[in-house]
């Protein structure tokens, strides 16, 4: 599975973007897709997951509110929609895929396929 993020760019404080994570295969929809996120000199983070199906998803508290994750099967397709950002959700935003349940949604080190990762940079 390969998959390429795009959405990402340079926005103020209070402004919004959708990224989006494009995935090759017919797999996808069987996957688990998380979205992490690095800023420099901090440790990837954990920020959203959307189960295979859609039905259930995940965000870490300090985006909830104002990130929403979803998925377009058929589109092979996952988002994130940010909208309220802040300077601190500055970072490269990585989506991933994950066939090892539920449970380990939040960890990375459990997701078998990565992107190449997107810029988000919010000025205050």
């Amino acid at each position: 599975v390969q998959l390429v993020e795009s959405g990402g760019g340079l926005v103020q404080a209070g402004g919004s973007l959708r990224l989006s994570c494009a995935a090759s295969g017919s797999t996808f929809s069987s996957y688990d897709m998380g979205w992490f996120r690095q800023a420099p000199g901090k440790e990837r983070e954990f920020v959203a997951a959307i189960s295979w199906n859609g039905i259930s998803t995940d965000l870490t508290d300090s985006v909830k509110g104002r990130f929403t994750i979803s998925r377009a099967n058929a589109k092979n397709t996952v988002y994130l929609q940010m909208n309220s950002l802040k300077p601190e959700d500055t970072a490269i935003y990585y989506c991933a895929a994950n066939t090892r349940g539920w449970s380990t949604r939040r960890r990375g080190a459990e997701y078998d396929y990565w992107g190449q990762g997107t810029q988000v940079t919010v000025s205050s």
